[in-house]
């Protein structure tokens, strides 16, 4: 999950003291910007909707088949989303019934066809929860029915659901809870075990799922669109949990002596006691501070590592029952995300693994502090591709709910293609990339106005539509080998022990660049260890084992990722240091750093196609943005236009059977053809074309056989 932009600037000014101001560098910097508004009054020739099988839930309820997200005719089936969200200014969660087929139908022409509504538990006007009264239990009518109406108009276009059930609500006074003023939003941890909490959970996903939407005439719970049901975002107890205030913590307490009581024999109990030196009748306490458990013994440790177990386990498998079978939903559940990697996620599995979907989130370099400038690229090892492929399970569909590379990173655009090729290597069954912010003005004017919100991106959205085109349909080929690993129990409990040093895996002697080259799952959590290790150093290059993904690596901090495959290749990162092509796909650039996509149109292999999109995308500014003089915070976010660095050079495009001529009609930021079109010319076996005018980030190419 992420912070508003206005905690972040609050982060940002506390952090910088006494820096010195400078204004981005804009030049060779354009204008270029993203217009949903005038791409929808027209067919777009990049129009990518028919990726999509409309209307959603037509073959009936999701389900899972030989481990992977399946229709309900047993059709192998992949989410390509985003999340929504209305954090930045002038947007908003749930659209105007005036603007909710606008915007289901701009996200179907960019090919996305899973939408994840994350914080429909705030109040209005954010979320679904009525801020005029004292409690937080009742949902308002006219922000239901905006919501009714635009869940139709996404379904209509072939566009599934992902409903999460708790994740920022301002539990109240009202509520009956205690201490309410002491609970954070979503009341993570706490949300867990409260009786009280739990209660307003269940009534809450009631009031959510077995509401009628009137456009669809159906319950929530009876809509085959809604593909997946979250029961909360990020919420997890670990050792070291602190409670908010004296009440749960004494109401933890009495949970943890009765669980002890079940699974501890008196004397062990009282070798608690004694460990903890409180008095032979007083209840065993818990461990207050993480790091009191790196020095606890090894009784005390294994005792609060299985109750944190059993409650979370409890917790998950009591809520999706209620939904199950007091609800009546059919949807599948994910109970949490493994989500940070700074510490082992693997407690979070175990006591998730019952649950029909695995899911994770993950970030390149998240913004909670300061911006860095640093390329994915040259640290294959660390990027979200590995950090997020530890949570994968043999047997289970894994999705990925939240990832970005967070804006104004100079090199975010790397983030969309390199994931959704990997993602594909490790055959994972969603990418939802946080977050797609709708804005509400009609003349809002277009700038990144947070660093998540890719809506308004010139980069990240004409990238959207090659990777539908790339991840829907499946055009880099999974992995030829599986590397499992397995953990026991203890293990799992050990992990969180483990130093940072062993991010993200916390699996000492794990190469953490076995994920770039095989699919890696774990086969138990619970059971014999078979853990993989290895004293070698990683390859350069990281060769997948299909040999159509590359990452290169060196010392001159050059790196480059490259696709190849029948219908989609792709140079990503350094391209100009590293001088590789594509076996259709090559290109010479003045930029230092970009990222060149191309993908066929007609679902044909490039060779052979009629039509081809070409995404060219460097760096993305807004106008007037500053940083402080290290280049490590952003003073000033800036407005509009965007401006990108446009990709300039030559294209040559090898081996197109047959071809009589080859044309390039630019694209402009609503999806329309942006100027005249560009030939090409022969050159033996390839036809070459100069990039760089008119301004774009994207191209339609046309092949006349």
């Amino acid at each position: 999950m992420r912070i508003p932009i206005a905690v972040i600037a609050i982060l940002l000014s506390a952090c910088a003291v006494r820096v010195e101001l400078s204004a981005q560098t804009t030049a060779g910097m354009a204008p270029f910007t993203m217009d949903h508004r005038r791409g929808a009054l027209s067919a777009s020739p990049v129009d990518v909707s028919f990726l999509l099988d409309a209307p959603a839930g037509k073959h009936g309820f999701l389900a899972v088949k030989n481990g992977h997200l399946a229709t309900g005719d047993g059709q192998r089936i992949r989410l390509w989303g985003v999340n929504i969200t209305d954090w930045s200014p002038g947007s908003r969660q749930i659209p105007s019934k005036d603007d909710a087929a606008f915007w289901a139908a701009t996200l179907a022409r960019f090919g996305v066809n899973c939408v994840r509504f994350q914080f429909l538990d705030l109040e209005t006007p954010r979320g679904l929860i009525d801020r005029q009264r004292a409690d937080s239990r009742a949902l308002d009518g006219e922000a239901f029915d905006r919501e009714d109406y635009f869940v139709a108009e996404l379904e209509r276009r072939g566009i599934y659901i992902d409903f999460n059930l708790l994740v920022g609500r301002p539990f109240k006074a009202g509520d009956g809870v205690q201490d309410a003023n002491l609970l954070r939003q979503g009341s993570k941890g706490t949300s867990l075990y409260d009786k009280r909490l739990i209660e307003l959970q269940k009534e809450y996903a009631q009031q959510l799922l077995d509401h009628l939407n009137p456009y669809t005439k159906l319950k929530y719970t009876a809509d085959p669109a809604v593909a997946l049901v979250e029961i909360n975002n990020e919420n997890a107890l670990n050792i070291g949990y602190r409670a908010p205030s004296p009440f749960y913590l004494d109401e933890l307490t009495g949970m943890y002596n009765q669980w002890l009581a079940k699974h501890r024999t008196p004397e062990e109990i009282a070798k608690l006691r004694a460990i903890a030196k409180v008095s032979v009748d007083a209840p065993v306490p818990l461990m207050q501070f993480r790091g009191q458990a790196a020095s606890a013994p090894q009784e005390r440790f294994d005792a609060e590592a299985g109750f944190y177990n059993d409650v979370q386990r409890d917790y998950f498998v009591d809520m999706e029952k209620y939904l199950r079978e007091t609800l009546g939903s059919r949807s599948l559940v994910i109970a949490t995300a493994d989500h940070s990697h700074s510490n082992s996620g693997y407690p979070v599995l175990l006591a998730t693994t019952s649950m029909d979907v695995i899911d994770g989130h993950d970030y390149w370099l998240h913004p909670e502090m300061y911006v860095r400038k640093s390329p994915m690229v040259n640290d294959p090892l660390n990027s979200t591709v590995v950090e997020l492929s530890r949570s994968a399970i043999a047997g289970k569909p894994y999705t990925v709910s939240e990832v970005n590379n967070p804006f104004p990173n100079d090199y975010d655009g790397e983030g969309i293609p390199i994931l959704a090729s990997y993602g594909l290597l490790q055959d994972w069954d969603g990418i939802m990339w946080y977050t797609f912010e709708p804005k509400i003005d009609p003349a809002w004017k277009p700038y990144v106005g947070d660093p998540f919100d890719i809506s308004l991106d010139p980069v990240k959205m004409p990238e959207m539509a090659e990777g539908a085109l790339m991840f829907l349909r499946g055009d880099v080929e999974k992995a030829h080998s599986i590397e499992e690993r397995s953990y026991s129990e203890q293990q799992v409990f050990d992990s969180m022990l483990l130093p940072g040093t062993e991010r993200p895996y916390f699996t000492p002697g794990f190469p953490l660049w076995l994920p770039l080259e095989h699919e890696v799952r774990i086969s138990s959590l619970n059971g014999t260890p078979k853990l993989r290790s290895s004293e070698n150093a990683a390859p350069d290059p990281l060769l997948s084992d299909t040999h159509q993904l590359a990452w290169y690596t060196s010392p001159q901090k050059t790196g480059l990722v490259t696709v190849d495959t029948p219908r989609t290749q792709a140079l990503i990162g350094f391209v100009r240091a590293n001088g590789k092509a594509d076996s259709n796909l090559g290109v010479e650039v003045e930029n230092t750093f970009c990222s060149v996509l191309l993908s066929s149109l007609d679902d044909k292999p490039i060779a052979e196609a009629s039509k081809l999109l070409l995404v060219a995308g460097g760096r993305v500014e807004n106008s007037g943005q500053e940083w402080n003089s290290a280049g490590t915070d952003v003073t000033n976010w800036g407005a509009s236009p965007t401006l990108i660095e446009q990709v300039k050079g030559t294209l040559t495009l090898r081996g197109l059977k047959g071809a009589r001529s080859v044309v390039l009609q630019p694209i402009d930021g609503a999806g329309q053809p942006e100027g005249a079109a560009i030939s090409s010319t022969r050159r033996g076996d390839s036809w070459v074309v100069s990039l760089g005018q008119p301004v774009t980030t994207w191209y339609e190419i046309s092949v006349l056989r």
